[in-house]
């Protein structure tokens, strides 16, 4: 006899304790930051890749500058769109109506 066993489904914190894989982070700052956080306000990184605050150059007393998550990378809006450019898609059909055999 099979006994099949359903897997038990995990709790919701193990869940979001799993790292994205596209998770990524920004420097936000304040007025009084430093020149080099200034300089990487509109980068983003990837969690992993991101640079350890306070930054090597900084150089104000205390740091005040902070991380601010977001879910990828991307700033803007997606490449991919569900409908074709109009000013690039090609205006007349290039391909022949007729199939590569004789009989078709």
């Amino acid at each position: 006899m099979f006994k099949y066993t359903f897997p038990t489904p995990e709790p919701e914190q193990e869940v979001a304790r799993r790292p994205q894989r596209w998770h990524a982070v920004a420097i936000v700052t304040t007025d009084t930051a430093c020149a080099a956080a200034r300089a990487c306000q509109n980068s983003r990184y990837l969690s992993v890749d991101a640079p350890r605050l306070p930054l090597a150059g900084c150089d104000t007393t205390t740091c005040d500058c902070t991380y601010r998550h977001f879910a990828d990378r991307r700033q803007g809006a997606r490449r991919g769109t569900s409908a074709p450019d109009p000013d690039t898609a090609s205006v007349t059909e290039r391909r022949d109506r007729r199939g590569r055999r004789a009989d078709d």
